[in-house]
């Protein structure tokens, strides 16, 4: 499709919500080959550790492959050449991308949905733990943020076995501050696992900046990546990035709400 036959710019909040966003921001090389995105006022596309000028999010595309990005009209970036298909890189690049597709449309999810006093809680389960743990008021709306975030993998009711699990997990969100003892299936790039396991390690009833995570984390200049790998988070509470608060200790946003925010470090305060 050519570039003018594009309809309507992308969504700056969908897109920093967008897991491949913060691998974009961290410069990640260790994503480069699995997507590509692209800059609707540049017109080039890149790989996701391009050290060009980072792109506003409204003007940036996604794309599985360097065809998808080309027949879209754009043009391989000329800093990080994305189209040099028989490099080495590439092709090793290119067969990691092929592995990695074709495990995630394997990926099956068990889901379920359970009620705390913050609302409903949407669980979804992997073979090897919890991937995903969503809040919000509407059922629908839950599905079909938890398919946005995981657009290859299959859905299935999970039915009387995941009940327990959505008890537990309910529980938690009512009472964040006792020990948690469950396998995560944390899905992201290397650097947004850096930061979630840097979340997983502030004690209940205290918060960090997100400069302060950075700096836990060995990258003291990646604070903006900080923050969209926080906005990226698919485990709410279990990755408690309510936790983690502007420099001056105002609450900064939410992806389920600042009052829900708000509501999880009060009780996690008085405990």
């Amino acid at each position: 499709m050519p570039i003018h036959e594009i309809t309507g710019a992308p969504d700056a909040l969908a897109t920093e919500h967008d897991q491949r966003w913060s691998a974009v921001v961290a410069r990640d090389a260790a994503a480069d080959g699995t997507f590509y995105y692209s800059v609707r006022t540049t017109r080039v596309y890149c790989f996701p550790s391009c050290a060009a000028r980072l792109a506003r999010p409204e003007n940036v595309h996604f794309h599985a492959t360097r065809e998808d990005a080309e027949l879209a009209g754009f043009r391989p970036c000329k800093r990080c050449k994305p189209d040099r298909g028989t490099s080495e890189r590439q092709r090793a690049t290119d067969e990691i991308q092929s592995r990695s597709s074709a495990a995630r449309t394997r990926t099956v999810l068990q889901v379920a949905i359970g009620e705390s006093s913050l609302g409903l809680v949407l669980v979804a389960r992997s073979a090897a733990g919890i991937t995903a743990v969503l809040l919000g008021d509407d059922r629908d709306a839950l599905r079909r943020d938890l398919r946005e975030r995981f657009p290859l993998a299959r859905l299935v009711d999970g039915g009387a076995p995941m009940s327990e699990l959505v008890a537990w997990v309910t529980d938690f969100v009512e009472s964040s501050a006792r020990d948690l003892d469950v396998p995560l299936d944390m899905r992201g790039t290397e650097f947004q696992r850096s930061v979630w396991t840097a979340l997983r390690e502030i004690p209940a009833g205290s918060t960090a900046s997100y400069t302060e995570i950075a700096k836990r984390i060995g990258r003291p200049n990646s604070v903006r990546a900080v923050a969209q790998a926080c906005a990226a988070n698919a485990l709410a509470v279990l990755v408690p990035c309510h936790r983690v608060v502007r420099s001056d200790g105002a609450l900064s946003g939410y992806r389920w709400g600042v009052e829900r925010k708000r509501a999880l470090l009060e009780r996690e305060a008085v405990v």
